[in-house]
């Protein structure tokens, strides 16, 4: 989704772990040759701790405590949280406190 909405040029690198989602065909072939795929060493807790901690964030701040009716539900939620909230509106401590929306200029 964000490939179609954000256009990145060619070369973006996608970090990610090594779970069987993101090395599957399906999503090596959604990324087609726009994007690099990157994944963490096997055993290293390092190399994907910003991701990591994205994730843990989003299931903290839109996610827990929840039980979401259908899978549209939960996409939609976590869509406004993403595009509406996280992107535009919260404040994030890794750029001195700024919205990531205003970074991008």
């Amino acid at each position: 989704m964000a490939l179609q909405h954000h256009c990145p040029p060619a070369g973006l690198i996608l970090h990610s772990d090594r779970g069987s989602e993101f090395a599957n065909q399906r999503y090596a072939e959604a990324c087609g040759g726009q994007v690099i795929r990157s994944m963490s060493g096997s055993g290293n807790c390092y190399d994907n701790a910003m991701a990591e901690s994205f994730f843990a964030t989003l299931k903290l701040e839109a996610v827990q405590g929840r039980v979401f009716a259908t899978r549209s539900e939960a996409r939609k939620v976590i869509f406004d949280y993403i595009e509406v909230f996280y992107n535009r509106q919260r404040l994030h401590s890794g750029i001195a406190y700024a919205a990531p929306v205003t970074m991008a200029a």
